[in-house]
């Protein structure tokens, strides 16, 4: 059984605690909070619990480590874990720029580890299915995807809609169509925060002549996902 220490006890972290807690050996629960590691370690008695990141790479018998932190600190973070020799889930976006993710990409594959970021929604069964028929032709050719992913909330502070919410619906959009894109123009509105856009609409078009389109917001009054 995968042996696996846990950094991020914030929004989403006690989620993939619980599911790491259930799947594998999770040994270590990490975060800056008193408070929120008191919390979590009621429901994993077993795990040692630390505000020091190190101790986990420190620890040779850790196998993987799951970083749910803060979106700033994904790249850093899961950099160390690689040097470390940890195999790493890292939620998304592991990184903030594009050379970063690329040096990541590049430290896992010279040193012969997983990489993985939570795009959780490739591994949806309604999703797969979709999969399936694209793959197969049974919808004929796919010319156009498009994704609403809207919500009144949640309102982040260091990450825009762009990326807090579109990553999911891009990590779909590419996994469908299996092409990279060869043009891509985003626009977006900063209503709430200056240099944080709350409203974001982005276009794609690809190689063979497909496009997408992404709607994304926090600041919708009504929940989508379609």
């Amino acid at each position: 059984m995968i042996r696996i220490g846990h950094a991020g006890l914030g929004y989403w972290g006690p989620n993939l605690a619980r599911n790491f807690g259930a799947l594998a050996d999770l040994r270590w629960l990490c975060d800056l909070s008193p408070e929120l590691l008191a919390a979590t370690a009621k429901t994993h008695p077993q795990a040692q619990t630390t505000a020091d990141f190190e101790e986990l790479l420190a620890d040779p018998e850790l196998d993987a480590i799951v970083i749910a932190t803060p979106v700033v600190t994904h790249y850093e973070l899961a950099k160390r874990a690689l040097q470390a020799g940890k195999h790493v889930f890292v939620e998304k976006p592991p990184a903030m720029r594009g050379e970063e993710m690329e040096e990541l990409v590049a430290l896992a594959e010279a040193r012969g580890l997983v990489l993985m970021p939570g795009h959780l929604l490739l591994y949806h069964p309604g999703l797969r299915r979709v999969k399936e028929l694209v793959d197969s032709g049974e919808l004929g050719e796919v010319a156009c995807v498009y994704g609403n992913r809207q919500n009144l909330g949640v309102i982040r502070s260091n990450e825009n809609a762009l990326w807090s919410l579109g990553v999911h619906d891009l990590s779909v959009i590419l996994w469908l169509l299996g092409e990279e894109p060869s043009e891509a123009i985003a626009h977006g509105m900063d209503y709430l925060q200056e240099g944080i856009e709350d409203v974001v609409f982005c276009f794609l078009r690809f190689p063979s002549g497909k496009v997408a389109h992404m709607h994304l917001s926090w600041l919708d009054p009504h929940k989508m996902r379609k």
